[in-house]
């Protein structure tokens, strides 16, 4: 039997690949409506025990398989681990950030960074966590799907459907909602940062991302609006008033792209596999994309695969 998979993000993407890797016929269908702007959008961090901070156990406990499917399947995974900071006022974030997660260390942040040498007198160091560029990963599977023979199309599906057109689901998925996520991306040349650094702030905490050549991604946390369109002046103001909290090099920074998106969300904002009406959802990615989808499509594959033997 086929397996069409609708949609081109990063859900889309990790199920075909993990239907592919068990020898299933895949096709992957961009049907009108699907967008990887969320996908696209994302910081790329794979960072379970951070994510402890705000998400439940289990997405803190899945999700740490995510680092070794990625590595194993796209190049340029980066294991240097996260690193959080705060300002000197914002110092009970930083103790509240460590009662509410596992797996850290506390560190003088200009011992890891040595460009924040002297600016934040103690952070906490998560060692097991990593990092992607989700455009370079995206176009990887992408890749690799093409030269295993998998077809991309925009027909109608054929066989077993596998859903996963985020947002675009809410005709079939009505308790979707869309939770919106900003980023700038920047080229500064003063700045050298190796590993995500995760700025805490009650109001507008922000996360700077590096990328390559000189480049970073500078995201919000998360937006609970549905608003579509462009990032507002106040956002941006924000998000780079943060970044120049974390290093004044960002002052020089030139703007590459401002981007948003809305990230399909549950209600519990716990990404899931849903079977209805004879087809397959995977969806509700939240902010956790890059750290769940792999999950949810291995999950996926196991269900499938249960469901096939019974029925032989």
């Amino acid at each position: 039997m086929i397996h069409s998979v609708l949609g081109e993000g990063v859900a889309a993407l990790c199920c075909a690949t993990a239907l592919s890797d068990r020898g299933l016929d895949v096709e992957v269908i961009v049907p009108e409506g699907s967008s990887e702007a969320a996908s696209r959008f994302a910081g790329g961090m794979l960072a379970p025990f951070c994510e402890g901070e705000s998400a439940p156990d289990l997405i803190v406990a899945q999700g740490q398989a995510a680092v070794d499917w990625w590595a194993a399947h796209v190049p340029g995974v980066t294991k240097r681990g996260t690193l959080v900071v705060a300002p000197p006022r914002d110092g009970a974030e930083l103790d509240r950030f460590a009662r509410a997660t596992q797996q850290h260390d506390w560190v003088v942040p200009g011992d890891l960074e040595s460009d924040l040498e002297g600016r934040f007198a103690r952070g906490l160091f998560f060692p097991t966590e990593a990092h992607l560029d989700p455009r370079k990963a995206l176009a990887s599977l992408r890749d690799k799907l093409l030269a295993k023979g998998v077809t991309f199309r925009s027909d109608a599906p054929r066989g077993h459907v596998v859903d996963c057109r985020g947002l675009a689901a809410r005709d079939s998925l009505a308790d979707l909602r869309g939770v919106r996520g900003e980023m700038l991306i920047v080229h500064a040349p003063d700045v050298s940062l190796t590993r995500p650094v995760r700025l805490l702030h009650p109001r507008f905490p922000c996360y700077v991302v590096p990328r390559d050549g000189d480049r970073y991604m500078i995201g919000a946390t998360m937006v609970e609006s549905a608003r579509p369109g462009p990032v507002t002046a106040r956002a941006a103001m924000e998000l780079l008033s943060a970044a120049y909290t974390l290093h004044p090099g960002f002052a020089e920074a030139e703007i590459l792209e401002l981007g948003a998106g809305l990230r399909p969300s549950f209600p519990d904002n716990i990404p899931a596999v849903r079977h209805v009406g004879g087809r397959s959802y995977v969806n509700g990615m939240y902010r956790h994309g890059f750290l769940m989808a792999p999950v949810c499509a291995e999950q996926l594959v196991a269900e499938l695969a249960e469901v096939y033997a019974h029925a032989d």
